[in-house]
């Protein structure tokens, strides 16, 4: 199971919001790119950028960074206003080793098949859900879909990952959704990103024994926990290989 440590980006800076919320904001790091070299010198492989100018406004304004903190080694995964594959293609030529989309697979199939069709295993899709139903345009619109339906769609239009993120879990230090969590590995034909809640090292062993039992729990994304010192990259790292 592979840990994502996560950087989100707003105005130019390294924060994390409280359940989605902007205005329930905490500011780390000037430039976001502080936290990406203490990640990259721990170890992580993978790290987890989102743009939340790009996921509030629609166009990700955070490329150049992008580019720096993909210059310093771990492959990106890069999501937040990945609405049009224009803007998909300039965030894989800035660096990202895969984009995340979410609010126009959620409303487009045509477009999330034609894009999974080309990206292949370079593409994820973001399911964002508050009370089991899929948020869109920066969480700020909830649709009809739940989150379930939308899971085992992705998969059947060939995704091969996805990234499930329980909304009143997010950025809370409260221990994953456990429940949803496991009704999305049921339902979902493809990998499973886990997202939201995870507090420390603890969340991350329990995600990979449940890992054991659903072989399509494949990550885990943890943020705000490591900005405010509950856990270091390595430990999680550990905790993710059952150690």
């Amino acid at each position: 199971m592979i840990v994502y440590p996560a950087i989100d980006i707003r105005g130019g800076t390294c924060v994390r919001l409280s359940q989605g919320r902007d205005d329930a904001r905490t500011d780390y790091y000037k430039d976001p790119v502080e936290p990406a070299i203490q990640f990259a010198q721990a170890g992580a492989e993978w790290i987890h950028v989102v743009d939340l100018d790009g996921a509030f406004g629609g166009a990700p304004l955070n490329l150049p960074t992008l580019k720096r903190i993909a210059a310093l080694g771990p492959k990106i995964q890069f999501g937040g206003g990945m609405r049009d594959r224009a803007i998909a293609e300039a965030a894989y030529a800035a660096g990202a080793s895969r984009i995340v989309i979410g609010t126009r697979a959620a409303t487009d199939p045509a477009f999330l098949h034609e894009m999974a069709k080309a990206h292949g295993p370079r593409l994820a899709v973001g399911i964002d859900a508050k009370d089991g139903l899929v948020a869109v345009k920066g969480w700020t619109a909830v649709t009809a879909l739940k989150a379930t339906e939308f899971a085992k769609a992705a998969g059947d239009l060939g995704v091969s990952t996805v990234i499930y993120t329980d909304i009143a879990t997010d950025g809370m230090l409260t221990g994953p959704n456990w429940k949803s969590l496991e009704e999305v590995l049921k339902a979902c034909p493809c990998g499973v990103i886990a997202s939201g809640g995870v507090a420390g090292t603890e969340d991350v062993a329990r995600l990979a024994q449940l890992s054991q039992a659903y072989p399509n729990l494949v990550g885990a994304i943890v943020g705000k926990a490591l900005y405010e010192g509950r856990c270091d990259v390595p430990g999680l790292l550990a905790a993710a290989r059952g150690k």
